[in-house]
């Protein structure tokens, strides 16, 4: 209809450089996530449930016992004491596919890490705008650098929270027929944004005295889960429409929270900022709260 918004839209040069990076570092993570189930599958095979003692395979005691076991050792008593759980038969054919899969997972690190590099240098002159979007709930550094990439840093494309929630994918869709609405589901949109924005709706709602949990609890009575997290999710592609356009900063209107844990959260933010190549003092910027 006339007036409505392109769904594609063409960047400019230094935002398309930026959104390749961003795009890149997701495709990578697929690609661990992928290895990892790989992992899983073969150490099933091996009847070894790493997975039932250790919180993550490929955290820090899983990356020192997947190369013992590729290695040969299958002494239960040896890797880390974890009894029964680490016993089974793993032979030469599986040590080799755990070397290829480990080595596999290595070159994927290494190539996460350069790209977090890369990435942090192309958006260090937008870190304001980074910052400010990583104080939302669930919303954090690498969302907000990604966030950044694919919208711009003023969204400026957008003249509405409405047409970025459409261009986004998150916004009901309005398919009528005789004056009735035949469908609501959702456009496909911009799938990275779309995907990231469904995870941070589910984060956000499990944020303790947040505004969107409280929301997402109204919410659950009369809708569901499934489309409580979508109605969130487009809440919050309206608060990062009005950050970018507009310029405003997040105010949390939701129960008050400890001093401890607000302290906590700045000294993550601080901390994913450093890691990142972004500097970590965050100061007051004179911005309209949001409404």
């Amino acid at each position: 209809m006339p007036g409505e918004l392109t769904l594609n839209f063409v960047p400019d040069a230094e935002q398309r450089l930026m959104r390749s990076l961003t795009r890149r570092r997701t495709q990578l993570k697929h690609a661990r996530v992928r290895i990892q189930n790989q992992v899983e599958s073969l150490l099933e095979e091996t009847r070894i449930k790493i997975s039932s003692v250790i919180t993550g395979l490929f955290g820090a005691s899983g990356r020192r016992i997947l190369p013992a076991l590729a290695k040969g050792e299958s002494d239960a008593a040896k890797l880390a004491a974890m009894a029964d759980a680490l016993t089974g038969v793993v032979s030469g054919i599986h040590q080799k596919l755990l070397q290829q899969h480990l080595a596999l997972l290595e070159l994927v690190d290494t190539q996460l890490e350069k790209l977090s590099q890369l990435t942090a240098a192309a958006l260090r002159e937008h870190a304001e705008a980074v910052a400010r979007l990583s104080r939302i709930p669930a919303i954090r550094i690498l969302s907000a650098q990604q966030i950044v990439a694919e919208t711009g840093v003023h969204a400026s494309a957008f003249p509405s929270a409405g047409q970025f929630s459409s261009w986004i994918g998150v916004c009901p869709g309005r398919y009528e027929s005789a004056g009735e609405n035949q469908s609501s589901r959702c456009a496909k949109g911009n799938k990275y944004l779309r995907r990231a924005l469904c995870q941070a709706a589910q984060a956000a709602v499990k944020t303790g005295n947040s505004y969107f949990q409280q929301k997402f609890q109204r919410l659950l009575l009369n809708h569901g889960y499934k489309k409580s997290i979508w109605a969130i999710a487009r809440h919050l592609s309206v608060v990062i429409w009005k950050i970018l356009h507009e310029g405003a900063g997040y105010v949390e209107h939701g129960l008050a929270t400890t001093p401890q844990a607000a302290k906590r959260r700045l000294q993550r933010l601080k901390r994913e900022l450093r890691s990142l190549g972004h500097s970590d003092e965050l100061r007051p910027v004179p911005i309209q709260p949001l409404t």
